[in-house]
């Protein structure tokens, strides 16, 4: 089952051993490259005149160019811009697009932009756009009066004025709505000019077979038309076509290799044929680094197709700035003289940059595969002009820029005008080359590269120009400000390259350094033919091992336990191994063990040196860990190796947090790791890196059903220097589990699973004194809302993943899909065809999209609901497994309707998703809706607005909220991950507060800056105390909170570019307070409200209510028996015995796990009464990422 890697050519070997070259490396090859003076002073005499003649010409621009000049990208005005280019024209009703015009346009300062062009295009616009911010502020629900009267009936005028320019934008970027509608352009422009055209069919990538047939319907219309041009020119003089491969299919990806060269590769050979017929070039675009393997494959296959050796118009596109630039031109070459053909080679510098970087830091990669300076993108594309100038026999190169040195050194370089032609993208580069013809008649063809199709699927392509247009980097934007030297904007691309000292870019740090503190976790790059053959080879020797596992002790085992047979879960076929299971005989001695162990007593220093070294050796080992992982747990070969990556974080994380000083108490004792068997590798090591962390041995009780990973685990952690007594693995069912949790001399509990274990658990734990502390991680209904605002094809993206990665088995999985009704069907509709396009199957295979469920009861139950709703007639599609031999526990992924979020009675772990339809109007309702729901893990939010976005944030009760990306993979101390309510306890795990709750005694957290004020009702109570009682011990107390009270306080996180990840807290909701004493009252009702919370009181307390501030007043609440009351948290100011007997009643309650809090030796816990909020948004939504690409050196 497992795949076979074919053996590479010795050519395409280099290409891969440059892919991720370390950049001063590739900077080498580059290094030798030089004009001749010579050339460099023709070039840059040239140049220096292209630029003036471009200034001149459009100083007084009417066009984008003027508007990116006074909106550049890295101003407030300038992203609004490009947000509403963006999503303006797609959201079909006007209350939305009304609201995000509001959005938009009030976020920027239109003021400041009036009358400062020259144009006096773009200063109608800023008067336009300033007039537009006003009517928008005017149309505010809570303005009144005439103006708001007015702005309403002012709102329809407002939106159809900003869609046109909109559409104005987009139609300078577009050949024609029609391939009819470009040749009539192409025809005016190469009558008048000489010019020729590449035409390409606007849109992203096919997401499902519709849009793949679509695409192929429109790119051979386009052909046969181009088929009419006059007879007798030869190809390369001839308008011609470009082909976006992942357009061609909807799985254009390197694990559907095969499906690709099955379906289609028979669709390219058909446009190829036919573009041979016509008499026109087909040339293959070039996309993102990781589909560079998979097209060269398809390019070699049509170059050695017989029946087309006679044509000479099959074209590859290679990107400057990827580091085997000069290795696919020489790969190229070979081929061309290999098959006796004249190709085309398009060199462009590359349009995916900020994707490249942002997609390699989140994968951990040893290196970026493009360069992070723009000076060394530059010389490596003239660097490839001189090789591909010196191949003309076999090649005919096609110059794509819009920089004047980068065409005045290719002229320098050529020495004529011929076997070559410059190439420029229609609405960008016309001008400079016109003035090129001006000043250097004859110079060689231009063709330009026209995208034809409709405003509807313009917009992504629209945002890629205008982030071309307006970064302050591109040559585009600052040869027209004049305020640029022309020294410095003409600099030769060698010298500027050595003036940095050939460098990366210091700004970029390399993936695996993108955390100032801590090592990013390495990842394995399965792009990669030579890394695919290397775990391929790692599978199979998991498959081919049986092996035991036993519990590891620091003490003689008692008693024996017949050992468990396992099977693979995605394919029965496979026997995993055999358990042997702890003994109930055995529990007790363990627990002693570790009471035992000396691991409390080691400095914390060299807690974090264990931990470091642990985490290399989980990477060391991180093959070997995956395949178990998906051998044991079903997993596929990408989760697996994703978990491998997240222990590897836990360890640096928490080993991070001890070298940097964060305050710990004294460590708690034996702690009690149960872990679940969804991450068996990830949450295991967590919990008990975590524990260890803190300075408390552990006992570790990994799932039943995944064992043998676990108990590698701690072999590895045993290797790094983790005593026996401190670290001892017990496998077995629940029942060990709940042996251990009895344990009396067990004093803290780390649990992910259910919630009906963890109120077992938390049962269990209540009544003991001294308290035993619990972590508890449990499940979510986790929802996501799409308004009509967000991008269709993104959405469905995020989705798939969000719900159907894992087979759904994630506590994070997305259970309900809400949907605005305008775009619902739209929606639903493209969510099947992607669904369709997905594989079922087994983990081992790099093909397969969706595993198998863990084991036969979790096939039967999911089974068993959606049997249940398929009669109650809510079946909206299951995806159809056909003749499939799937010998596993596998489930058909199914969508299901519901109309409300309380439909949802039970968690559904499995592929099954929810999908409802909600009006604009029902939000707040919604919200509320999906908050009774109890949960409060994680939630998504898909909206260009960034006001809905907070609102939405801020009303949900949800531990992780996402914007604008999928909802699962947290990564650790990026986005802390842990709910609330239903959810768990908290701490989060991978952020910055478990530690210290794993100790006693811990002193307050100093986290985060503020950016709030404390609450109004407690400054109201500190001024009434000032003004009372100045003197008393709870006001000086109450002092104090101000300084550690967390509510207010927010920290921005370390993460990916093109991401914002920050950490907040809000208050728990209300708190019962429990005490003898008015000012124990008094100091706990200041906790209390300093962290945000309402108050709730017995009416017998003796609290001096009537001369309390009415603010203070309206955040208490009174009740007869307030223990019978609603209530989130307790501050009992009353003895342990008191503090336990409340936990053990609370603990017999339904819903979620109620803290009863104590004062420590710090006074109350103010961390406890807030809850952790992680916000991940996805700030390159919008097509690109500005802020990156204005920092390109």
């Amino acid at each position: 089952m497992t795949e076979q890697i074919p053996s590479q050519p010795p050519s395409r070997i280099e290409l891969e051993r440059c892919y991720r070259l370390p950049e001063r490396d590739a900077l080498q090859a580059l290094a030798e490259f030089r004009l001749d003076p010579e050339q460099a002073f023709a070039a840059d005499a040239r140049a220096r005149a292209l630029a003036q003649a471009l200034r001149a010409r459009r100083s007084h621009g009417s066009g984008v160019d003027a508007l990116m000049q006074e909106f550049d990208l890295a101003s407030r005005e300038g992203q609004a811009l490009m947000a509403l280019a963006e999503s303006l024209l797609r959201v079909p009703d006007a209350a939305t697009r009304d609201a995000l015009l509001a959005d938009k346009l009030q976020s920027a300062n239109w003021g400041t932009h009036l009358y400062r062009s020259p144009s006096l295009f773009v200063n109608a616009a800023a008067l336009g756009l300033s007039l537009a911010c006003r009517i928008a502020r005017a149309a505010k629900p809570d303005v009144g009066g005439m103006s708001h009267l007015l702005a309403r009936l002012s709102e329809p005028l407002n939106r159809q004025a900003v869609a046109q320019g909109v559409q104005f934008l987009g139609s300078q970027f577009v050949a024609g709505e029609n391939i009819a509608e470009a040749l009539g352009l192409a025809a005016e422009r190469r009558a008048r000019y000489g010019w020729l055209y590449s035409f390409d069919m606007l849109g992203e990538a096919a997401v499902c077979a519709d849009d793949a047939l679509r695409y192929y319907a429109a790119y051979s219309h386009a052909v046969r038309s181009l088929g009419f041009q006059p007879k007798g020119d030869p190809v390369h003089g001839r308008h011609g076509i470009s082909v976006k491969l992942s357009a061609l299919h909807a799985r254009f990806h390197w694990s559907q290799s095969a499906r690709v060269h099955a379906e289609l590769y028979p669709r390219l050979l058909e446009l190829a044929r036919l573009s041979a017929a016509c008499g026109i070039g087909l040339t293959i675009d070039a996309e993102e680094a990781d589909r560079l393997d998979l097209s060269l494959d398809l390019f070699d296959r049509l170059l050695a197709e017989p029946d087309l050796a006679g044509w000479s118009g099959l074209g590859f596109v290679v990107q400057a700035y990827q580091k085997r630039a000069l290795a696919l031109v020489d790969y190229l070459t070979d081929s061309a003289r290999a098959a006796r053909r004249c190709i085309a080679i398009r060199l462009v510098k590359g349009a995916y940059w900020d994707a490249e970087i942002k997609r390699a830091q989140v994968a951990g990669a040893v290196d970026y595969p493009v360069y992070t300076r723009k000076v060394h993108t530059d010389l490596s594309y003239l660097a490839c002009a001189q090789k591909l100038l010196a191949a003309r026999d076999v090649l005919h190169p096609q110059f794509a820029t819009h920089n004047a040195h980068s065409v005045a050194a290719v002229l320098a370089l050529a020495g004529d005008a011929r076997g070559y032609e410059f190439q420029c993208l229609h609405g960008m580069g016309e001008l400079l080359f016109r003035c090129l013809h001006e000043l250097d008649a004859p110079s060689p063809m231009l063709r330009v590269y026209g995208p034809v199709g409709r405003h509807a699927d313009l917009l992504a392509y629209l945002v890629r120009r205008l982030l071309e247009n307006g970064a302050n980097a591109s040559f585009v934007h600052r040869v027209l400000d004049s305020r640029v030297d022309l020294d410095k904007l003409l600099a030769d691309p060698y010298a500027a390259a050595a003036a940095s000292g050939w460098t990366p870019n210091p700004r970029l740090p390399l993936p695996r350094d993108l955390y100032p503190q801590r090592l990013n976790s390495l990842g394995i790059d399965l792009s990669a033919a030579n890394e695919r053959a290397a775990m391929s080879e790692y599978i199979v020797r998991a498959c081919d091992t049986l092996r035991e596992v036993r519990p590891i002790l620091a003490v003689p085992l008692q008693q024996a336990v017949a050992p468990r047979a396992m099977l693979s879960p995605g394919d029965w076929n496979c026997a995993v191994g055999a358990v042997y299971e702890i003994g109930h005989k055995d529990v007790t001695p363990a627990v002693c063990a570790a009471q035992r162990s000396a691991w409390p007593q080691t400095a914390a220093h060299e807690r974090a040196a264990v931990l470091h070294r642990a985490a290399d050796l989980i990477e060391d080992n991180g093959r070997e860990l995956a395949a178990l992982i998906v051998l044991e747990a079903g997993r596929t070969i990408p989760n697996a190796l994703n978990e491998v990556r997240e222990a590897a974080d836990f360890c640096r994380y928490y080993a991070q947090q001890l070298k940097s000083g964060v305050a710990l108490g004294l460590p708690l004792g034996p702690v009690v790791c149960i872990s679940p068997w969804n991450f068996p590798l990830a949450i295991f090591t967590g919990q008990i890196a975590a524990a260890l962390a803190a300075g408390n041995p552990v006992l570790a009780k990994p799932a039943e059903q995944t064992p043998f990973v676990a108990a590698r685990a701690v072999g590895l952690l045993h290797a790094a220097g983790v005593a026996r007594d401190a670290l001892q693995l017990l496998p077995g069912d629940g029942m060990v589990g709940a042996a251990l949790v009895r344990e009396p001399e067990v004093r803290g509990v780390l649990f992910t699973g259910s919630c009906e274990v963890a109120a077992e658990i938390n049962a269990t734990l209540a009544g003991r004194l001294p308290e035993v502390v619990l972590v508890a991680e449990t499940g979510g209904q986790n929802a996501m809302i799409v308004d009509s605002t967000a991008l269709p094809e993104q959405v469905v993206a995020d989705v798939v993943a969000s719900a159907f990665d894992s087979a759904g088995q994630r506590c994070s999985s997305l259970r309900l899909l809400c949907l605005q009704s305008d775009v619902a069907d739209r929606i639903i509709d493209l969510l099947i065809g992607t669904l369709d396009e997905m594989s079922v199957g087994n983990p081992k295979a790099y093909a397969t999209d969706i595993g198998p469920v863990i084991d036969a009861s979790a096939r039967e139950r999911l089974r068993t609901y959606v049997e249940a709703r398929r009669r109650a007639g809510r079946m909206l599609w299951r995806k159809d497994l056909g003749q499939t031999d799937l010998y596993g526990e596998f489930v058909a992924p199914v969508l299901l309707l519901v109309d409300h979020p309380g439909e949802l009675t039970q968690e559904v772990f499995g592929p099954v998703l929810h999908v409802m339809r909600y009006r604009t109007a029902e939000l707040d309702m919604l919200l509320d809706a999906i908050n009774g729901l109890g949960y409060g893990l994680t939630f998504g939010i898909q909206s260009r607005m960034d006001t809905l976005a907070e609102r939405a944030a801020a009303r949900v009760r949800a531990g992780n909220v996402y914007v604008n990306r999928n909802m699962i993979g947290a990564v650790v101390g990026v986005q802390p991950f842990g709910g609330e309510g239903l959810s768990g306890t908290g701490p989060k795990a991978g952020g910055p507060l478990l530690l210290a709750r794993l100790t006693r005694n811990a002193p307050p957290p100093r986290l985060g800056r503020p950016v709030l004020a404390l609450p109004e009702a407690f400054r109201a109570l500190i001024a009434w105390g000032e003004a009372t009682a100045p003197g008393s011990a709870w006001l000086a107390r109450a002092r104090r909170y101000a300084e550690h009270s967390l509510w207010p306080t927010r920290l921005e996180l370390d993460g990916p570019e093109g991401e914002s990840n920050r950490l907040g807290f809000a208050s728990r909701g209300t708190v019962l307070l429990i005490a003898a004493e008015p000012d124990e009252y008094l100091a706990a009702l200041a906790a209390a409200l300093a962290t945000g919370n309402r108050v709730l009181v017995d009416r017998a307390a003796p609290l001096p209510l009537a001369q309390l501030p009415d603010v203070v007043q309206r955040e208490i609440g009174l009740a007869a028996d307030a223990l019978a009351g609603r209530f989130d948290a307790v501050l009992c100011a009353a003895e342990p015995e008191r503090a336990a007997q409340l936990r053990s009643e609370l603990a017999g309650r339904q819903g979620p796990i109620i803290a009863v809090l104590e004062r420590g030796a710090h006074d109350w816990p103010l961390e406890r009464l807030v809850v952790e909020r992680s916000v991940s948004v996805n700030i390159a939504a919008a097509g690109g990422n500005a802020t990156l690409m204005a920092q390109v050196e």
